[in-house]
């Protein structure tokens, strides 16, 4: 059968997956739909592939200004920087920015010779710009969706743009692909096998005909191993390497 592309099929992958319709898997359609949820709540928190970086543009307004905070979607997970409040020393446009003065003064060496120089005072005027100027600060969290902006209210000029270098969910309902992803597959197995461990556990010793004993304890037990293993390799191996954001 061939992978899952939406979420109704996604359920039944997972079920087919655990035993089913050769066993019966003892559990709640909305058990089911819980942990689901949860797999892709971590999914996206924890797995590379479970968000990925945008760049938002906002126009700053007198209201944005006056807060002292700009509104993001519902879907950001952190922020990793604010591009920028023109305010650096290099500001500028046309003939009046310093990389153009630069590369007009210089272009005779970097035509002919090579662009270390250059890159080297790059390096600097951006050292001289955190050292002089410095970056706003920033706190943001995601069940808030406001974006913070410590630093002077003079800085904040209406009618211009910030942009705002986040990461965004990968939403199921809009990217279909997610419901192939392997590490999610397993991953949700597992938290619907635990579910089915705990549903059993209550029926411990309980024997049915032929002397077949419900083993709830042992599903239980190797769904949590299963669990904290694999959650353990995608806190410590799986996150993207960016991931030193606010949020």
């Amino acid at each position: 059968m061939a992978q899952p592309s939406s979420r109704d099929e996604f359920q039944d992958y997972i079920l087919r997956k655990l035993g089913a319709p050769v066993i019966e898997i003892n559990i709640a359609e909305e058990q089911l739909s819980d942990r689901i949820d949860e797999a892709v709540s971590f999914w996206r928190d924890y797995h590379y592939n479970g968000s990925q970086l945008v760049f938002l543009k906002h126009l700053l307004t007198e209201q944005d200004k006056e807060n002292g905070w700009v509104p993001l979607p519902k879907d950001i997970l952190g922020i990793q920087k604010v591009f920028n409040f023109d305010t650096s020393i290099s500001a500028g446009s046309g003939m009046f920015n310093v990389q153009y003065q630069f590369v007009l003064n210089n272009i005779s060496d970097l035509t002919s010779y090579g662009m270390t120089n250059y890159y080297m005072s790059l390096q600097h005027i951006e050292f001289m710009q955190e050292m002089l100027v410095g970056k706003p600060r920033v706190r943001y969290n995601k069940h808030v969706n406001k974006l913070f902006i410590d630093n002077r209210r003079e800085r904040w000029v209406p009618g211009t743009y910030i942009i705002i270098e986040a990461y965004d969910i990968i939403d199921p309902d809009e990217y279909a692909d997610v419901w192939q992803e392997r590490w999610l597959q397993n991953y949700a197995a597992v938290l619907v096998k635990e579910q089915w461990g705990l549903n059993l556990t209550k029926f411990t010793g309980m024997q049915l005909v032929g002397g077949v004993q419900f083993n709830g304890e042992q599903i239980l037990a190797d769904a949590r191993a299963e669990r904290e293993r694999m959650e353990e390799d995608a806190i410590r191996s799986l996150q993207p390497l960016t991931y030193n954001f606010i949020g």
